[in-house]
This record gives structure tokens, sequence and C-alpha cells, in this order.
């Protein structure tokens, strides 16, 4: 561990005061006392923190915005995609979520408390939970001499229980998907460890769909005499949620053996006549260990009873009935006890599981029911919540036993410090808690509305869609769209590498979307004008609104017309080529192949003076749609060169030698022109207006080249960029937009004058966006700059995770002081891009070269 890794530990640990380590908690991690408080408190970008030059420049659009607000929250009364007027405050309390991909989340925070809720696809419920708990009690010569909530929390209801625990004697620590709570009792001489197991596992597409937690409790008696210890997991039927109090809810105990392993625990019936779920806690039969349970207790008032009934024996009353259903208003909730033995100087363990069944889901707007991954594997009727629970509880060893396989190669890498160990597993949260959407294509689907792949289309059902189904994430959980394409670019890597299948299943149904028409005319905020929602031959901003219909209609980002973004077309010919060189999947390539085409035509229409280089105008890339730029850039005029050279490459495996010829000399003069425009000697210009801030350092101009490296390509035919022209563009970004800014240990600004004070000509230019500085990081790393890389990537782990206590809500965005914009957001997995550029390093390792994770790949696409 470095000095910044062991003083950032300190800082956050500072308020600990045990000397307990707990039980099998690794070295690794982020890791946090409970009753840590963060210094850095900062407030949700707001329309005041809008420069007085672009607040005037962009009047007419905040004019059009609040006229479509109003009509959308207070006629229609639904949420925007992006609410300006709701931004979520800051709570720096979250921490790892719980379940699979795509069966919907639920995040635990880091003092214990169940906080974030996304069970309803794509749509959040902040709300922590009080009467959602676990309590320990121990008793010794059947008498009972301590029974504590174990939270620090002192809430008005629930008076009868022992609230107050003191967090100075317990610590969080999170490498994702597990996470450890360690307790000390103070004056008991027993620590409790929590362990919070996820099946989230590369390269696994059965189990890592499955909506189920496990927490498994050591418990370690440091006392000369044996103690009998109960832990009591409660939990409400909903979510905290208006809809708990609709009435109809009810709960009943379950026991459920099978391969001679019995699980029992109470099942919490949730009847809400829109997708309907019922959530499930489930403890594992082991000898010498008793399970009981308390059907049904009302979550409010001071609930002494339960509590009462725990402290006389340690166990619960164990009714054999189902509740009754509520009635509205009323709420309910139940109670999970297992008591064990713990000899002196010994220890013990429990197992519980948390599991949620909502097989069929609606959209918002409730056209299309779809069912969700798991149903493949456990039906569609609602029942699978024991099923679940016990597969978890006896297979979440096998878990853990593939998580560490996976995980053990970085971990012992002693060239990683911590900081990029913990970013690198922890960043992968957003995978499960992105509003995340995993379904099974329906029957009657066809991706390329009836265009087949002879005359430019799509085969009506992929395969890879039939047997991997359907995948989606928001851009954010505050900016509200499905595969949001101009950041998937950046986040892609993490499935590229990891999950491959649910990688390829997007590309084909954005490739889909390509070849569609909407003729729709929509209203365009920034400029008032009304155009189509989806032009054929044009690369879709999104897949949709969860809060409307995904899939059906594309394109819930209405601020500009769609159809003008030059970087999509560009950004999906470079996903293509990248994810063909890491699968070596033929048919894929074979498939994308005319979609490629298509969307390059497309460009083509841009490069207007021939020269081989497509111009911009206007707010003319999707990624930075606040920016203005004027002319060829930096940022488009790259990822152009970039496809080009992938075109060209495609061509020559594919045996097209005319298209092959056609974009040979495309680059060639493109390459010519890119640098006679665009370099300056130093680095890339912005832009090639010749205004007076067409000289911004843009931190992002080598994304191009990022690509090229990740995919293999960079040099000889296959070369955009001169390799010395490419390291002293990143030299100067490092210098100037890295270490001249916030003493370099905030990231890299977004665009920074050559005299070394940040561009802010646009709300955008003077932010740090997280996801573009591991990209930027990679691509250093890919260049040789190792050390500059993983500076420029520290600075921006450090500031979210450790001083501003953004832990599992990484924003899109920050500004050097006070400000931050849209929490939980996509972009940060491209931290996988350096891993990826990492495995790269010549000499490197041979458990965790490029071959080794190649390899990985192509044998899950081969499957």
């Amino acid at each position: 561990m470095d000095l910044n890794d062991s003083t950032s530990l300190a800082e956050l640990m500072s308020r600990y005061v045990s000397t307990e380590t707990g039980f099998g908690v690794p070295k690794d991690g982020w890791r946090i006392c409970l009753a840590h408080e963060f210094k850095e408190k900062r407030k949700p970008f707001q329309a005041r923190d809008v420069s007085l030059p672009n607040m005037i420049e962009h009047i007419s659009l905040g004019v059009r915005y609040l006229r479509w607000w109003y009509g959308k929250t207070q006629v229609e009364k639904k949420a925007p995609f992006i609410d300006m007027f709701g931004a979520l405050p800051l709570r720096q309390i979250y921490g790892a979520p719980l379940g699979g991909i795509g069966g919907g989340s639920i995040t635990r925070g880091w003092r214990g408390d169940f906080c974030r809720w996304q069970l309803n696809p794509g749509m959040y419920h902040y709300k922590s939970v009080i009467a959602n708990q676990f309590t320990v009690c121990l008793r010794r010569g059947g008498q009972t001499i301590y029974q504590q909530v174990l939270s620090m929390e002192r809430p008005p209801t629930l008076q009868g229980w022992n609230w107050g625990y003191c967090g100075e004697y317990a610590f969080y620590h999170a490498l994702y998907p597990r996470a450890w709570t360690v307790y000390h009792l103070p004056g008991q001489n027993v620590t409790l460890t929590c362990r919070q197991v996820s099946p989230v596992i590369p390269h696994d597409y059965k189990d890592s769909s499955l909506p189920v937690a496990v927490f498994v409790w050591d418990i370690e008696n440091k006392n000369d005499y044996a103690l009998d210890v109960s832990i009591m997991f409660t939990m409400v039927n909903g979510t905290g949620h208006k809809d708990d109090k609709s009435g109809g809810h009810w709960n009943e105990p379950f026991h459920l053996e099978k391969d001679g392993e019995s699980v029992s625990g109470v099942l919490l019936h949730h009847q809400t006549p829109v997708n309907p779920y019922t959530l499930c806690i489930a403890a594992r039969e082991k000898s010498g260990q008793e399970i009981s349970h308390q059907t049904a207790f009302s979550p409010k008032g001071t609930c002494s009873a339960l509590w009462s009934d725990l402290m006389t024996d340690g166990r619960l009353d164990s009714p054999k009935d189902s509740s009754p259903p509520t009635e509205k208003g009323e709420e309910v909730a139940a109670a999970l006890a297992v008591s064990c033995l713990v000899p002196a100087n010994s220890h013990n363990s429990v197992e519980f599981s948390l599991a949620w069944d909502m097989p069929k889901i609606t959209f918002g707007s409730r056209e299309r029911i779809y069912v969700r991954r798991y149903t493949r594997y456990y039906g569609t009727k609602g029942d699978a919540a024991p099923s679940l629970s016990h597969y978890a509880l006896t297979h979440y060893s096998k878990w853990e036993e593939s998580i560490d396989e996976w995980q053990r190669p970085i971990l012992q890498d002693g060239s990683l410090p911590a900081w990029y160990k913990s970013a690198l597993f922890n960043e992968l949260y957003f995978v499960v808690d992105g509003g995340t959407v995993w379904v099974e294509l329906p029957e009657d689907a066809d991706i390329s509305g009836g265009l087949r792949s002879e005359d430019g289309g799509l085969p009506a059902q992929p395969e890879v869609l039939k047997e991997y189904g359907r995948f989606a994430y928001l851009e954010g959980q505050e900016y509200r769209m499905y595969n949001t394409y101009d950041v998937h670019f950046y986040a892609s890597f993490a499935l590229i590498m990891l999950w491959p299948k649910l990688a390829l299943s997007v590309q084909y149904d954005i490739a889909g979307s390509v070849v569609q028409h909407d003729p729709t005319e929509r209203l365009n905020l920034m400029n008032g004008q009304c155009s189509p929602v989806k032009t054929r031959g044009v690369v879709p901003h999104d897949l949709g609104d969860p809060d409307d219909e995904p899939w059906v209609r594309a394109n819930a980002y209405m601020i500009h017309d769609t159809a003008d973004w030059k970087d999509l077309n560009l950004k999906f010919v470079l996903q293509v080529y990248r994810d063909y060189y890491l699968t070596q999947d033929e048919q894929y390539l074979k498939d994308m192949w005319p979609i490629c085409q298509t969307v390059m035509e497309a460009e083509l229409k841009f490069d207007k003076d021939g020269d081989g280089l497509i111009e911009n105008s206007g707010y003319a890339d999707q990624t930075y749609d606040g920016w203005k730029v004027t002319g060829p850039s930096a940022y488009c005029g790259g990822l152009w060169l970039a496809s080009v050279c992938m075109m060209c490459k495609m061509a020559r495996v594919l045996n097209c030698e005319s298209v092959y010829q056609r974009y040979t000399d495309i680059l060639e003069r493109g390459r010519a022109a890119f640098d006679k425009l665009l370099w300056n000697g130093k680095y890339y210009n912005y832009d090639s207006s010749g205004r007076s801030l067409s000289n911004s350092v843009m931190s992002d101009q080598c994304a191009g080249q990022w690509f090229l490296r990740a995919s293999g390509l960079g040099e000889d035919d296959y070369q955009a960029f001169p390799k010395e022209k490419i390291c002293s563009a990143l030299k100067s970004v490092f210098d100037l937009n890295v270490m001249s800014f916030a003493g370099g240990q905030m990231g890299a600004v977004n665009g920074m004058r050559p005299e070394g004070v940040p561009d802010r000509s646009s709300v955008q230019s003077d932010e740090v966006w997280v996801g573009v500085v591991y990209g930027l990081a990679a691509t250093m790393i890919h260049e040789g700059m190792i050390e500059e890389g993983m500076h420029t990537a520290e600075g921006c782990y450090r500031a979210v995770w450790e001083r501003m206590g953004m832990a599992f809500q990484t924003p899109e965005a920050y500004c050097e002081k006070g400000i931050y914009r849209s929490l939980a957001y996509m972009r940060p997995l491209s931290i996988w891009a350096m891993q990826l550029a990492l495995n790269n390093r010549p000499n490197h390792n041979k458990t965790t070269d490029k071959d080794s994770v190649l390899y990985t790949i192509i044998q899950d696409c081969n499957r």
C-alpha cells in the first residue's frame, strides 16, 4: 500500500476505536468507519450555476424546457427523463447493491440501511426503510445479556427496540460484488462480520441474472465461556413507497427441502396492480442451529412485542399461518431469526438470503409485457422466491469461488495500487444498479422492422438475442434513458470484457434501430424546431425511457435533433470492430458490416470539401453537446479517422477489396487534413474555427486513438495518428488539464486554456467527467505513459470515493469546487478500459496478459 492509500484509509477510518479486523475481510477495497462524517458537502448542478453569458445564450432553451417540464409533470403526471428542477440531493450513505443483473436492485448503505430501490424497471425510489434491520441477541446461562439493533439510527418509531449502536466500533468494506461490515460489540468481547454476496460473475449468464443476495454472519466469541447468539433479520413488505399502504399485501412462512438441504423463511407478497412482486427473507438450516420467525408485525408504533419475543429466549414465536391481507393505510413486516451456540474462544456462522421475484414487467406506457432473464430458469408464475433462496444459500460458496478466481490475479498484482483495485471492482456496481433490465426477447420481436440482411438489415431475431436476451441500462439514475449510446461507448468496456454476449446484444439492438424510421414529429428543445423522432440510417441517441416503452420508441432524448449527431455513427463502427477483435465472432461482424457501411455513408455527407475529414457545426457531437464547435474538431475528427481505419480493417477481414481501397484513400486524405487543420505543434486544437477558444486543450482529444489501441490497431496500415503527436498531445493534457487543475489531485478537466486556466466557455468545459478521465488514463497506458495514466485516474477516485462521499453513486461530472452533476452515472464503467490497456503492457504477468483475457472472452462467445 502506497503512502496515499495509507493516508486515505487513515482518514476514512479515523473514528474507528476497536482493534478488531473482522473475519475474512480482504485488505483491498473501500473501507470506512460507520461513524465517519464527510467534511465536503456538495450540491447538485442547478440553473443558478450557469454563467450569465451561457444563460443568455440558452434562454430560449430554458423557456421551452420549462413549458415541456410543466406539461410532463403537471399534466401527464410523469417524471421527466431529465429533471432540471429536481436533481437528487447528495446522500453520502450508499453501499454495494444487492442482487444479480437485470432483475431489479436493492442497495444497502454502508451504515446498514436498505436505502435505494429499483424493482420497477428503471424507476428509482430513494427511501431508507427503518424497520429493515439486523439485530443481535447474546444469551448466557439462559439469560439475555445483550440485545442491539445494529444501526446507529435513533428513529421516532419502533422505540421499543434498542437503537443507537456506536458506529465507532464498526467499519464497512466493499470489494464488489461483495461487502463486509464488521461490528465489535462493546463490552461483550464478541465481533460480528456480515459478508454480503451477490451473484455478479463474469462470463456467467445464468446465476448472474438472479435477483437474490446472501448475508453470511460470522460470529467470533473471544470470551472464556460459550454464548447462545441469535441474529434477527426484519423486512417490511414493500420499499418505503406509498404503495406499501395500498392494501392487499400479505406474508406467509415457508419451508423448502431439496437435495438434502433445507431453507426456511417468510414470503412477503406485494400485490400492486402493476408489477407485483414477492420479497423473501430466508435462512439455511444447519445442524445445531434453530430458525424461528414472526410472519407479520406492524412496523409502526413501539413494536415492543417483537423485541420482547426475541429477548425472552433468543427465538421468535413462529406462527404457522399466513397473515391476512393488509387494509388500506396499513403496513406489514416480517422477522426471521437464526440461533446458534458459539463455544468459548471459537467461531460460528449463520446464513440469510434476501430474494425478490418480479418475473413479469411492464414499462411506463404498459404496452407490452416482458419477462426477466432469470425466468428462463425459475418460471414466470411469481412463485420462484423459495427456490431462488434455496439455490442462493446452497450455491453462494461456488459464486465466491468464481469471484475469487476472477479477482485474484488483479488483487495479487503488486504493480497495481490499492486505490485502483478498489475502483476497478467497485465501479462495477452500475452494471446492476443502473436501472438495469435483462429480459427475454419477445417471440414476435423483429429487431430491424422487417428489413433483412440481404437488404441492408438484420435477422429478425439474431441468435445472440434469442439465447442471451435483451440488456439495457440507464445513462444515469438521474438521466433516465436506456443504452444512451454516446455514453455506452465509454462504459461498454466493462460489458465486452466481462459479459461479452450482453455487449453484442446491445449492439444488435442498436443496429436494428439504425435501419428503422419513426416519422413522428417532435419538438427539439434546443432550437425549437420539429423533426422526426428517429431517422433511418443513423444511430439512435438511446433506446427509450423506462417510463415510456423502451425498444419500441427510441430517442427519449429530445434536446437536439438526433439525426445531426456525427459521433454516434462513428462510435457504432468503432465498437463493432473492437467487439469483433475481442470476441472473434465472425457472424457478428458479417451481420454488422452492412450497418457499418450505412452509417459511414451518412457521415460522408459531412465531408463537404472532399478532404477526407468530416466537419462540424453548432453542437455537433452528442457527448459534448453543450460545447460549441465549428469545422473539423479534434474529438469528432479523431473518431472519424479511427472509424475509417476500422472500415479498412473490416473490409480486409471480409475480403471487400473495393471498400478497402475506397476507405484507404479517404484515410490518406483525412490524415493530412486533420494534421493541417488541427495540429499546433503540441496538441490537437479543440476545433479548426480560428475562434479565440479554438486552441483550448480538450482532455478527450485522443479518443479515436484510444479505440484503435484497444482494438489492436494504430500502427502501419491502420495508423490514423503519428505516435509522436499522440504522445505530445497526451503530455499536454497531463501537464495542463491534470497537473494545472486543482493541484493535480482531481483528474482531468474537460477543457483547459494553453495558459493554464480552465476553459469556462460552456457548462461542460470546466467540468471533470469521471468516465472520460478513465478513458484518457487508458489511452495514456496504451501509449506507455503508465505513471501519468494512473495518476490521472487516481485523482477522480480519491475525489469521488474518499472526499465527496459519492461511493456507489459516481457522478457524471464535478467542478473543482461546490457542485456535481448527475449522480450514479454509466460512463465511469470505462475504468475497465484501463484494465484492458494494462493487460497489454509489454512483459506483463502471463496470468493476466492480453492473450489470457482474449482467450476468456473468445471462449465465452464461442459457447
